[in-house]
């Protein structure tokens, strides 16, 4: 969406979609998640960074985003590709809150707030439904405080509130789509898919976001 509209734009088109969704996988992994990660680490930090891209955003240019952009969907790819020896220390609260920061002001900026808190939240190695749980509860509250600032900063208007409308069955159809796919295409392909989509993709947006810069 990002490569199609102004990032800011795609953001805000895109919050209305990904609240609705959260709604229902939190319905789905009620009370399964992590409280102590949530309350001592995950939202406060989360929600910090939230404030500092509110205070931050107007002074961020489209070209800047789309940088922040591509160096993320980049930055995230090669630390998934390269191999990493294993450790068996968990990261502190400390390097939570670094973390948990930093992915709440890119989820707030740019709506993707992922690869920053996986950094974290992976080696803390919790089984799979708390570690979803855990995820849901996070950028669900991340979402729904971000509406009342993105109305703030005027990005709620009806132009993009008409698009999300019309995108959330086609979000809520992709997330059924999911489901019924990850039991018949083989995880590795699906993988190898997603990693080409995510190099194109963001190399295209940091390639976008440099030159725009370069030529004012």
């Amino acid at each position: 969406m990002a490569l199609a509209v102004p990032p800011a734009q795609a953001a805000a088109i895109l919050l209305p979609i990904l609240c609705v969704m959260d709604l229902a996988g939190i319905k789905a992994y009620l009370g399964r998640w992590d409280r102590r990660m949530i309350t001592r680490v995950m939202l406060p930090a989360g929600l910090l960074g939230c404030v500092i891209g509110t205070l931050t955003f107007r002074a961020l240019r489209d070209d800047w985003i789309r940088v922040l952009l591509g160096v993320i969907a980049l930055g995230f790819l090669a630390w998934n590709l390269v191999p990493k020896t294993v450790s068996a220390r968990k990261p502190g609260d400390a390097e939570g809150w670094l973390w948990c920061t930093l992915s709440g002001f890119t989820s707030f900026v740019a709506s993707v707030g992922s690869p920053p808190l996986l950094v974290w939240i992976l080696p803390q190695k919790l089984d799979k439904a708390r570690f979803v749980a855990t995820l849901l509860v996070f950028f669900a509250v991340l979402n729904w405080f971000k509406v009342p600032a993105y109305w703030w900063l005027g990005l709620l208007d009806l132009r993009n509130l008409a698009t999300s409308l019309v995108l959330i069955p086609v979000g809520v159809a992709g997330t059924y789509l999911g489901v019924w796919l990850q039991t018949r295409i083989d995880v590795r392909v699906f993988y190898r898919i997603v990693y080409a989509l995510l190099l194109v993709t963001g190399a295209k947006l940091l390639y976008d976001g440099v030159t725009g810069i370069g030529s004012r």
